[in-house]
C-alpha cells in the first residue's frame, strides 16, 4: 500500500502530529482530571491504562480513521472466517480456531469444518496428560515418567516456555519440564546430564520434522536414551512428536500414535494453543490447559466485537504506529513486573518481529514507511538498573508497556508492595519528568555546578501503558498473549503486510547447511566471500591445532 502516506487519514494524522508534538503530557493530565476514566479500558480482571500516552481524544479518533481507511474489519472478519490471509503461502491464519473450537461455530478449510478434528486432538492431549500425570504411563522399565524435555526452537521453545515459567504454581510437582532449543550441544547435554533415561519423556515439536536445530538435539537424545536401552522398541516409550509430517516422525522411529497433529494453518509463533503445549498440560493439568484457551477465546471475542476505539489490541496497535510512524520510535520495551514473567518480552520479541519485521507489502511492493518496531526488554526492577537509564534521559524515544499482578503467588505482601510501587512509580516519572525548577529545590541547601543540576532534569512525556490484573493465572496468561497477537495482526493490516509467514529465517539456514560439509575437512575454502572464506580458514586452523 504505497499509498498509505498519501491517504486522507495518514495526512491528517501528520498534520495533528505536528500539532500535539510540543505538548507535554503534564499539561494534559492537569488540563484534564477526567484523563484516566477516558484512556483506560479493561477485559476480565485485566485494566489497560493508556493514559500515558502523547494523545488526545482527537488523537484516538483520526488513529481510528487510519484502522477504517486499511478495511481492517474486513480483514478482522476475514483472519476469523479462515480466508487464507497468509498470502504468500495461499493459507489460512487460524490459531483462534484452537482456543474457539468448542464453542462448535463451523469454520471452513478447503470445504471442511476443522472443529472436529481441532477437538480430536485436544481430547488425545487430555488422555495422555491423564496416563503421564497418574503414572500409568511407565518407560522402558516400568517407571514413571518423572522428566518431560520439550525439544523445539522458536515458537515451539518460546511459547510453552514462557507460558509454563509463568504458570510454575500450578506445575505438578512429580513431573519437571526442560527446553531445549540451541543447537549448541551443551543445551542437550546439560539438560539431560541430571536425568535418568528411563524416567525421561522427549517432545519433539517440530511441524516439518525437518528443522536442523530441533531434528539434530532429537537424534542426541535417541541416541543417549539408546545407550541405556539398548532396544528400539524404547523410543515407543519415550519420545512423542507434535508434527504434520506423519513419515518423517516414523521414519525416525517414534510410533504413530505418538504422534500429535497439527495443521499448516497454525503458524509456529501461534501454535502454543495447539499441541505444542503438550507440555503445558502434563505440567499444570489439562483443566488449566483449557482455562489459557479460554483466556484468549475471551479476548478474541472482545477483538471481534468491541468498537475500534475500545478494542484494547486495536488501541494497542493503533499507539504503537502512532510512535513507529509518526515520532520515529524505533523501538518498544515490554516491562513485566513479576518475576514469573522473565520470558515474556523474549516471546513477544519472537511474536512481533518475526511477523511484522517486512518491507514487502501484500501486493509485493517497497513499502515507503516503517514497519515493525525492535521488541525488546526484561523483567523491570532488573531492567530499572540496567537500561532505564537510556529510556528516562537517553536520546531516543522508547514507549514502554508495564505489566504487573496485584497479588504474588508468595506470602510477601511488603516486598509485593515494593515491586509494585515501582511498577508505578516508573510510568509516572517517565510522563512527568523533572523540570529544573524542581531540581533546584531539591538541592537549594547545598551548592551544585550547573552539571550537576542539568544531569538531574527529566525531560518527561515518554510514553508508556500499564496492565493491571489480580494475579498470574492461566485465564490471564492467555488473555495477555492473545492481546499482543491480535495488536500485531492489526500493525500488519494497516502496513498492509503479510504478518503470517517468516521468509527471512530462510537463507540463512539453506546457507549453513551448504557449509556444514565445507567444515568437516581440511582442506582450505575459496567459495564464499573473502570474510566468509577467511572466518572458515581460520577456523580449520584453530581447531586442527
Amino acid at each position: 500500500m504505497p499509498e498509505l502516506k498519501k491517504s486522507p487519514a495518514w495526512q491528517a494524522l501528520n498534520a495533528h502530529y505536528e500539532r500535539i508534538y510540543p505538548v507535554h503530557m503534564r499539561d494534559l493530565f492537569d488540563q484534564d482530571p477526567h484523563r484516566f476514566e477516558k484512556f483506560s479500558l479493561q477485559i476480565n480482571d485485566i485494566l489497560f491504562d493508556f493514559s500515558k500516552n502523547r494523545i488526545t481524544e482527537e488523537s484516538l479518533t483520526l488513529l481510528t480513521n487510519l484502522a477504517d481507511h486499511s478495511g481492517l474489519k474486513d480483514q478482522i472478519e476475514a483472519m476469523f472466517r479462515g480466508d487464507p490471509i497468509n498470502t504468500t503461502e495461499n493459507r489460512p491464519a487460524l490459531h483462534t480456531a484452537l482456543r474457539g473450537s468448542r464453542q462448535n461455530t463451523p469454520i471452513y478449510v478447503n470445504n471442511q469444518d476443522i472443529n472436529p478434528e481441532i477437538n480430536r486432538v485436544l481430547s488425545r492431549i487430555e488422555q495422555f496428560c491423564d496416563q503421564i500425570r497418574s503414572g500409568k504411563w511407565r518407560g522402558y522399565s516400568g517407571k514413571k515418567i518423572t522428566h518431560i524435555v520439550n525439544i523445539g526452537i522458536g515458537g515451539s521453545d518460546l511459547g510453552p516456555k514462557t507460558v509454563l515459567t509463568a504458570l510454575q504454581p500450578y506445575a505438578d510437582e512429580n513431573i519437571k519440564v526442560h527446553f531445549v532449543s540451541n543447537v549448541d550441544q551443551a543445551s542437550i547435554i546439560e539438560t539431560i546430564s541430571t536425568l535418568s533415561p528411563e524416567t525421561t519423556l522427549f517432545i519433539i515439536a517440530s511441524k516439518t520434522f525437518t528443522t536442523q536445530e530441533t531434528m539434530t538435539n532429537a537424534h542426541s537424545a535417541r541416541q543417549w536414551l539408546m545407550n541405556s536401552a539398548k532396544n528400539t522398541h524404547a523410543i515407543s516409550k519415550h519420545f512423542v512428536a507434535i508434527s504434520t509430517n506423519q513419515t518423517a516422525v516414523i521414519d525416525f522411529g517414534i510410533a504413530s500414535d505418538n504422534i500429535f497433529e497439527f495443521w499448516d494453518w497454525v503458524g509456529g509463533r501461534y501454535s502454543l494453543w495447539s499441541a505444542i503445549g503438550l507440555s503445558i498440560a502434563i505440567s499444570i493439568g489439562f483443566k488449566n490447559f483449557t482455562q489459557l484457551l479460554q483466556g484468549a477465546n475471551d479476548v478474541d471475542n472482545h477483538f471481534k466485537n468491541a468498537p475500534f476505539e475500545s478494542n484494547i489490541p486495536v488501541v494497542m496497535a493503533l499507539l504503537g504506529i502512532w510512535y513507529n510512524n509518526f515520532f520515529n520510535a524505533a523501538s518498544h520495551a515490554i516491562l513485566p513486573y513479576a518475576h514469573s514473567l522473565r520470558y515474556f518480552s523474549d516471546y513477544l520479541q519472537q511474536c512481533d518481529m518475526e511477523s511484522n519485521g517486512k518491507s514487502i507489502d501484500r501486493n509485493g511492493l517497497h513499502v515507503n514507511y516503517e514497519t515493525g518496531p525492535i521488541i525488546w526488554g526484561q523483567s523491570g526492577p532488573n531492567g530499572q538498573h540496567a537500561f532505564f537509564q537510556l529510556i528516562h534521559q537517553g536520546t531516543k524515544l522508547v514507549p514502554c508497556d508495564f505489566i504487573a499482578p496485584a497479588h504474588n503467588r508468595y506470602e510477601s505482601p511488603d516486598q509485593h508492595a515494593i515491586l509494585l510501587a515501582n511498577f508505578l512509580a516508573q510510568p509516572e516519572a517517565l510522563m512527568q519528568g523533572q523540570t529544573i525548577e524542581q531540581v533546584k529545590k531539591e538541592f537549594a541547601q547545598n551548592k551544585h555546578p550547573r552539571s550537576f543540576l542539568q544531569s538531574k532534569i527529566f525531560s518527561g512525556n515518554r510514553p508508556s501503558n500499564s496492565f493491571l490484573f489480580k494475579e498470574v493465572n492461566p485465564k490471564t496468561i492467555g488473555s495477555l498473549i492473545a492481546l499482543y497477537e491480535h495488536k500485531i495482526f492489526v500493525q500488519g493490516c494497516i502496513w498492509n503486510i503479510n504478518s503470517f509467514d517468516q521468509m527471512g529465517v530462510e537463507l540463512g539456514k539453506k546457507l549453513a547447511r551448504s557449509i556444514v560439509p565445507e567444515l568437516q575437512n581440511n582442506q582450505p575454502i575459496s567459495s564464499h566471500n573473502c570474510s566468509t572464506n577467511g572466518l572458515i580458514n581460520y577456523y580449520k586452523k584453530i581447531r586442527s591445532s
